[in-house]
């Protein structure tokens, strides 16, 4: 099994246990003489094999991404670095946001404001970072299609 499937089917499980969530709220009260449309001890049985699957699978992911190198980089540390470009991205994009904003003054007495930064400037270091945050994010793609998933994890 390739990496992506994997993550592929770790969406699906998640997406499947919070379904689960939800009807086993929808059936955990019923009115007096009245059964549930579903039984809760069957959803909590479905709930407890998909928790066991999504256990296997999370921790054969990880220990894919801990393991599988590229460039001297494990997967695990691409995404670190992924994440942290993203966060950083858009820190810098909303403080551009606030310095670019004009300030219109009506009258020639008003306040004047103008910005603490050169925009421009920051505004290239985000396109650099951009272009980085991209690449760093097709070579994980590239990786989880490449990837064969590591073996079953010992317990």
């Amino acid at each position: 099994m390739k990496l992506a499937a994997a993550l592929s089917e770790r969406a699906d499980l998640q997406r499947r246990i919070s379904e689960i969530g939800v009807r086993l709220n929808n059936n955990s009260k019923v009115q007096e003489g009245e059964e549930p449309s579903e039984a809760p001890d069957g959803l909590l049985e479905e709930l407890d094999r998909i928790m066991d699957r999504l256990e296997e699978l999370v921790s054969r992911i990880n220990l894919t991404n801990s393991r599988t190198l590229r460039d001297g980089k494990t997967i695990t540390e691409l995404l670190a670095h992924r994440d942290c470009l993203k966060d950083k991205i858009q820190v810098m994009r909303n403080f551009l946001d606030s310095a670019s904003n004009k300030v219109n003054r009506m009258t020639h007495s008003e306040i004047k404001i103008k910005s603490t930064v050169p925009v421009a400037e920051i505004q290239k270091k985000v396109d650099i970072l951009s272009k980085e945050l991209r690449k760093t994010d097709e070579l994980i793609q590239e990786l989880n299609w490449t990837t064969e998933l590591a073996g079953a994890v010992c317990k």
